[in-house]
């Protein structure tokens, strides 16, 4: 099973900018990839056509989608399909992110209808999961979790593919705060994860990624990777610039 080093770019760069960025980063790690490595760029839509055609043709490097609807198409103003997405060269989807449950007030239900649904139409698909630190502090950390799985992967088809479903783990007081979970609470939460897929989805549960994100730097990054269960990292702002990015994809 390859690591799998994702970066999302949020609501950052322009064309020329998000292309430039993604020519940086295979300038400085694509010849120098290791072979359990495999990197994925989440640009802004506006740009997602002009990273593909960068990374696309290098072996080991690929693109998503931020988000889409779980629709084919329609009158859904504002809105993206996954067919769409895989047109402009996006090979993968992430669904439920903090900014998107906190922010824009997606609810469990819906993070899970987009999760099958991009699966259904051929997307990879990364979910993401992860409590408040409200939660954290009142001991609710593994009921948050257990319920945002259980009702995200409620509706995947039971011969789904493992390797096209990821698990991302968000502690959403480390998002943007400098802050990270230590390796203790890491491991725990992963391991809480793994033990839930398997009982949704038995062993094939065990070929499933499991990545972390959470303020992921150049600097930590080598340690996290290390952990039991963690199998990538989902990386913000340090994914911005392509050298400190390329630090983190070869850590």
């Amino acid at each position: 099973m390859k690591k799998l080093m994702a970066a999302n770019w949020k609501m950052y760069k322009t064309w020329d900018e998000a292309q430039a960025t993604a020519r940086d980063l295979v300038g400085l790690a694509a010849g120098k990839l290791p072979a359990d490595r495999e990197v994925l760029v989440f640009p802004p839509f506006t740009a997602l056509k002009a990273v593909s055609d960068v990374l696309d043709p290098v072996p080991g490097f690929s693109t998503g989608g931020q988000d889409y609807y779980y629709e084919k198409e329609g009158a859904f103003t504002g809105e993206i399909s996954p067919a769409m997405l895989k047109d402009v060269g996006a090979a993968y989807g992430l669904t439920g992110h903090s900014e998107r449950r906190h922010i824009l007030g997606e609810g469990d239900e819906c993070v899970g209808r987009k999760t099958a649904y991009g699966l259904s139409k051929g997307l990879k698909v990364i979910l993401c999961i992860g409590e408040l630190i409200e939660e954290r502090k009142a001991d609710r950390v593994e009921e948050v979790l257990e319920r945002q799985l259980r009702i995200g992967l409620k509706d995947v088809s039971a011969d789904f593919d493992p390797e096209q479903l990821s698990v991302a783990y968000e502690p959403v007081w480390a998002i943007g705060t400098g802050e990270v979970a230590g390796p203790a609470e890491i491991v725990e939460a992963h391991t809480f994860i793994r033990k839930n897929l398997i009982s949704l989805f038995g062993e094939k549960a065990n070929e499933m990624r499991i990545l972390y994100g959470g303020s992921v730097k150049p600097e930590n990054c080598g340690d996290i990777i290390a952990l039991d269960n963690v199998d990538g990292v989902l990386v913000g702002g340090a994914s911005l610039h392509g050298e400190s990015f390329s630090r983190i994809v070869l850590a």
